[in-house]
């Protein structure tokens, strides 16, 4: 499992972390929100490719649905994936907006893989259900979590 990560004030309580299964790579994001530990599990995406600082250069918006908050996860964290792919970006910053528990909004803020910079270590291919939870823990604040295929 990587070290926890920390973003934001002191005083908000928020971060992400890696987490061992098999071959794949769990991720974990939290915060006092439910959009915050979403955001986090994404920053955990960025983390799984590479180490580098990844500036925050152009916003790319998507959108989607699950029938529940662990189902949007899952969908979130594939859209992201979708993106990187497809644009060949890596993402700095993310702001989710959850309507509900099925509807989401989200903006990535990023830049183009520069190979030589970024040293791409792995492509995640899709978020999974495996080890999939989103949980308002018992102090008040948010995880959400699940395996990753690279």
């Amino acid at each position: 499992m990587s070290a926890p990560r920390s973003t934001g004030p002191a005083t908000e309580f928020a971060g992400w972390a890696h987490f061992s299964h098999d071959a794949d790579i769990g991720v974990r994001g939290w915060g006092p929100t439910i959009e915050r530990a979403f955001e986090q599990a994404a920053a955990a995406l960025t983390g799984i490719v590479t180490g580098a600082e990844v500036r925050a250069l152009r916003q790319v918006t998507v959108a989607c649905e699950g029938s529940d908050l662990e189902v949007l996860l899952v969908e979130w964290l594939n859209a992201v994936i979708y993106e990187m792919s497809v644009r060949r970006m890596l993402f700095a910053r993310f702001v989710v907006t959850i309507d509900g528990t099925r509807h989401l909004r989200g903006s990535l803020w990023g830049e183009s893989v520069d190979v030589l910079r970024h040293a791409p270590a792995v492509e995640p291919k899709g978020a999974t259900f495996t080890a999939l939870r989103v949980a308002r823990e018992a102090d008040g604040h948010w995880t959400a979590a699940c395996v990753v295929d690279v």
